[in-house]
């Protein structure tokens, strides 16, 4: 029986079999509670009075059958001792006298071998209660929500009447109910002339059994996909810890949350309809945790368009949300610095464009990450290596395809790799966790694995900075708009290609939700984006999470990385602000980009000669990455068989020169792109200061 994380009725997993003439029957309980003696001599007052007598079988009560059973018509007479009806639920089988005799000789060899006590004991782990209840575990539970320790006379009397005929006697129709209020009261009858109750509890218990009703038969939420997911993961993946004699689970899942998410998602969808989206998923998870709030699977589990399909599991193009996992793996290997400029300019080798199909030309990495262009985050995944990335993507559980990276190449950045929403999530945990990745916690006594690092704390912490600042986000998302929080949230959006997937991954410093929006056919959507549709949603979930409106003001935010200090930055070059850059942004700095950023501020005074003396490289080349494969294109026109190439330059210079085999280029200025034609073998390229005074690190290829 699973329970929501306050106790309300989610579900009950049964015990599934195929009866002969009947089809599939679903059972619950079986839970093996050690009966109390109060409940056992109820039972044995209505099923079988000489128990502790006969050796399994009661040769007089047989004898009585049998003769009742010649000579009279109608009803038959059982005779079924305690020990018989446990042969019988044991091995079911036809009704004749070579069943009987079976069950009878069953019978006495359970008694001798197991005892009557251990008999008893498994009767009232087996016993049908009616509405595929077994068990007085479970039975006490499912009709009073108490242990069977805790049942009043009346309750057991009650309960001790529904065997005989569990459909006869079902409590939960009021005809059932009477006929076992009636034989309940027989039962208590017996008990008292058996002296096991007192005449005061005697007249109690009669007046609550006259004037007892059933509490309504707890029904399942309107969460279909997420009980679906719930069975299914407590059968594959087990539970750790469950008391036998109390087997209700206790699930990580809040029913109001739950109830409150479908809401603000439903009404959002319906707006959105009229621009094509169909579905809607979306999970909420309590940051530290990790525990899953809420999980909405679709719009309707009998809704049209697909509500069938869990689409919280589904894979899907995730658009742009992969980028901030490329962004720290390069933070982390020093590919990229927190103070560096990105070039988001058109190239042609990448083949691809931004969303809204402009360019904002020289960025900070927060500005390139925070406004999710494009350019910059291929020309990152080129640095970092397909390879590289695509083995960190699969550690951190985005997908366990067995494709070579080169199938997905480049456009990996923007959507090419397929994952789903409950994937990406889990992924998230490990930016909004300080680097650490941990599974989703579904339910007590999941079996989960140790937290993992997969990330360095300061770089989860660069990126989550990089994604909870309005001002970087300017100008793809305006401000006060869907991105926005009077509380510190970071987020990512992704829209796929031809507007088919809109997605958002946002967290507070409490909780974290992902939200996806799109059509069941995979089909594109008018113009819906991820900010638009899946950030409205995650908005209105995230505010009502908090208990605050849009307009209200939350102090806090979130943690910078350990042993790094603000430094306003010139958005145009990165260098520090001093005074006259005009856009500025606060960057965090650890101590030795601090000095090394003061260090440019002071070069002119310094001279060239003492800067290139400085431990950190000032000169590197960003494209094309070293030891990259590149491959010409015999059908394509000689100028489209071109590398571009890109360079890093925090000098005080207007001018760098390209070295091509150790020879010069080209002289450009630091931020132009400059083009190379490929010619087939091995090259090695190289910046240098136009007086040579310093250079880059050879970048090594090969074209074939």
């Amino acid at each position: 029986m699973l329970t929501d994380r306050n106790g309300a009725f989610v579900t009950q997993l049964g015990h599934e079999s195929e009866v002969p003439g009947v089809g599939r029957v679903v059972e619950y309980g079986y839970w093996p509670a050690a009966p109390p003696e109060r409940v056992a001599r109820a039972m044995l007052a209505l099923e079988d009075r000489r128990f502790h007598d006969h050796p399994g079988i009661n040769p007089a009560a047989m004898l009585r059958a049998t003769w009742h059973n010649l000579t009279r018509t109608g009803r038959r007479s059982g005779a079924s001792t305690i020990a018989m009806q446990v042969a019988r639920m044991q091995q079911p089988g036809p009704r004749n006298l070579w069943s009987k005799a079976v069950e009878a000789g069953t019978a006495v060899a359970l008694t001798l071998r197991y005892g009557r006590a251990a008999v008893l004991a498994h009767y009232l782990r087996l016993v049908p209660y009616g509405n595929g209840s077994h068990g007085i575990g479970h039975a006490a539970r499912y009709y009073f929500d108490k242990p069977a320790a805790d049942l009043s006379w009346a309750e057991i009397a009650l309960l001790a009447a529904i065997p005989q005929a569990p459909a006869l006697h079902n409590p939960r129709n009021p005809a059932g109910l009477a006929r076992a209020v009636a034989r309940g009261q027989r039962a208590l009858t017996t008990l008292a002339a058996q002296g096991a109750i007192g005449a005061g509890e005697y007249d109690t218990a009669v007046a609550q059994l006259a004037a007892i009703t059933m509490s309504a038969q707890p029904l399942r939420p309107d969460a279909l996909h997420l009980v679906l997911r719930l069975r299914d993961m407590v059968e594959r993946v087990g539970i750790a810890r469950l008391d036998p004699a109390d087997a209700r689970l206790r699930t990580s899942v809040d029913l109001g949350v739950q109830a409150r998410v479908a809401r603000l998602a439903e009404l959002r969808l319906t707006a959105l309809q009229l621009v094509g989206a169909q579905q809607v998923a979306v999970l909420v998870v309590r940051r530290g945790t990790r525990e899953v709030l809420a999980s909405l699977g679709s719009a309707g589990y009998a809704v049209r368009h697909g509500g069938a399909f869990d689409y919280s599991a589904a894979s899907r193009s995730p658009g742009s949300t992969l980028k901030p996992f490329l962004y720290a793996l390069a933070l982390q290997r020093g590919v990229l610095r927190p103070d560096e400029i990105m070039v988001d300019m058109p190239d042609r080798s990448l083949g691809m464009g931004n969303a809204d199909g402009g360019f904002l030309g020289p960025l900070l990495p927060r500005q390139a990450l925070a406004n999710s262009r494009n350019i910059p985050a291929a020309n990152l995944l080129r640095r970092i290596g397909l390879e590289s990335a695509f083995q960190h993507l699969r550690e951190l559980g985005v997908h366990d395809s067995e494709a070579p990276a080169a199938q997905f190449g480049l456009s990996m950045a923007i959507g090419s790799l397929p994952t789903g929403l409950d994937r990406l999530v889990r992924a998230y945990g490990a930016l909004a966790e300080d680097g650490m990745l941990g599974d989703l916690v579904w339910y007590d006594g999941q079996r989960v694995a140790p937290p993992r690092r997969l990330m360095a704390q300061w770089a989860a912490r660069q990126v989550t900075l990089f994604l909870a600042d309005p001002q970087a986000r300017l100008p793809s998302f305006q401000r006060h708009g869907t991105t926005e929080y009077p509380f510190a949230v970071a987020l990512k959006t992704g829209t796929s290609q031809g507007f088919r997937d809109a997605w958002i991954v946002a967290w507070s410093n409490d909780f974290m939700v992902g939200v996806w929006v799109g059509r069941a056919d995979a089909g594109p959507m008018m113009g819906v984006t991820g900010a638009q549709a899946a950030g409205a949603i995650a908005q209105a979930i995230l505010l009502d999470l908090h208990g605050t409106s849009a307009d209200a003001l939350v102090a806090g935010g979130f943690a910078a990385p350990d042993g790094t200090a603000p430094v306003a930055l010139c958005a145009r070059t990165g260098r520090p602000d001093d005074g006259a850059c005009g856009e500025t942004l606060l960057e965090w700095l650890s101590a030795e980009d601090t000095l090394g950023a003061r260090a440019e501020v002071e070069a002119p005074a310094r001279g060239l000669a003492d800067l290139s003396a400085e431990p950190l490289q000032r000169l590197s080349v960003v494209s094309p990455e070293h030891n990259s494969r590149h491959w010409r294109n015999p059908e394509a026109l000689p100028r489209l068989n071109r590398i571009t190439l890109r360079a890093a330059v925090r000098l005080p210079v207007s001018q760098v020169v390209w070295h091509v085999n150790g020879e010069p280029f080209a002289v450009t200025d630091p931020s132009a792109p400059v083009y190379w034609p490929m010619t087939p073998g091995i090259h090695r390229f190289q910046l240098w200061l136009p007086s040579g005074d310093a250079a880059s690190r050879s970048v090594r290829i090969v074209v074939e």
